[in-house]
């Protein structure tokens, strides 16, 4: 399609030039407009940003199956092991700019995708608060199975139910109220903890991150791949937000899958979900050689 546009701007501009030779005036300010119009419509076809959303490896309390919000741990060594698969499966493309929420497991999987990508490597993390995972309040830490029991329990549902059908508005702002009312039964006073966020705190911090990523990278470049390392439930919410024919997977994204996210012209478009072929693919090339 750019070459057509091209030949045809090409092909306006002699004839509006022997149009003009014929009539004794000149084209000049005709011509200017014709190339201004033609790089509007490149500028306009290669204005796409293709975005990576990655999740975090996995790490010590998901090992122990712990809540784990805002608070934070390290990667497990199998964690680290699969993010260096996904960044061996992501080495050759090239990234012109890398994101992080601003918790270490994020931040960890990011410089771990980085170092196996020659072209990327020397790019610095940007960190983002905004990009962070829910906040569970007094549920963080707790067992997950109870944190899940109870916001099952607060819908009238079996557990097994509500995951299969995971409504992750319902699930945030169940876990919101039931955060309120623990704090309210344990005399905790406000200020003394971070409140669990509602569902619509979390996706406006989410969404306002992700429209200021793809504003600055849009000035600076126009196009290009930019990587994001977030966490499940905040990239499901975030999905979730900006498609509305999205599907949640039944068990959760998996650690170090990608999803892809295309930009332009103002409109987000999903690529694909809960990828993990790119793990896939660093795994077999790390046991070939």
């Amino acid at each position: 399609m750019k070459k057509l546009l091209i030949k045809s701007s090409i092909a306006l501009s002699f004839v509006m030039l022997l149009s003009g030779c014929q009539n004794g005036e000149s084209t000049q300010a005709e011509q200017t407009q014709t190339t201004e119009t033609t790089e509007a419509s490149q500028a306009s076809d290669d204005n796409e940003l293709t975005l990576y959303l990655v999740r975090h490896g996995k790490t010590m309390l998901n090992t122990t199956d712990r809540v784990q919000g805002w608070s934070d741990a390290v990667l497990t060594p199998a964690g680290e092991e699969v993010v260096t698969d996904a960044g061996i499966g992501l080495k050759d493309i090239e990234f012109q700019g890398v994101y992080s929420s601003d918790s270490g497991r994020a931040i960890q999987t990011a410089d771990l995708i980085l170092a196996e990508n020659e072209q990327s490597k020397d790019l610095q993390v940007q960190k983002d608060s905004g990009l962070r995972e829910f906040n569970f309040g007094t549920y963080e830490g707790d067992l997950n199975d109870s944190m899940w029991q109870d916001v099952a329990d607060k819908q009238g549902v079996s557990l097994e139910e509500f995951q299969a059908n995971m409504d992750p508005e319902v699930f945030a702002d169940s876990v919101a109220e039931l955060d309120q009312e623990q704090m309210a039964e344990e005399g905790v006073e406000e200020g003394v903890n971070w409140p669990a966020e509602d569902y619509e705190t979390i996706t406006d911090r989410l969404t306002e991150s992700l429209d200021q990523i793809v504003t600055d990278e849009a000035q600076e470049s126009g196009s290009g791949n930019v990587l994001v390392t977030s966490h499940g439930l905040s990239i499901t919410a975030l999905l979730d937000t900006l498609f509305d024919d999205f599907k949640a997977p039944e068990e959760g994204l998996d650690n170090a899958s990608v999803c892809i996210v295309k930009y332009k012209d103002g409109n987000y478009s999903l690529e694909s979900v809960n990828d993990t072929s790119y793990a896939e693919e660093g795994e077999k090339a790390t046991q070939e050689n």
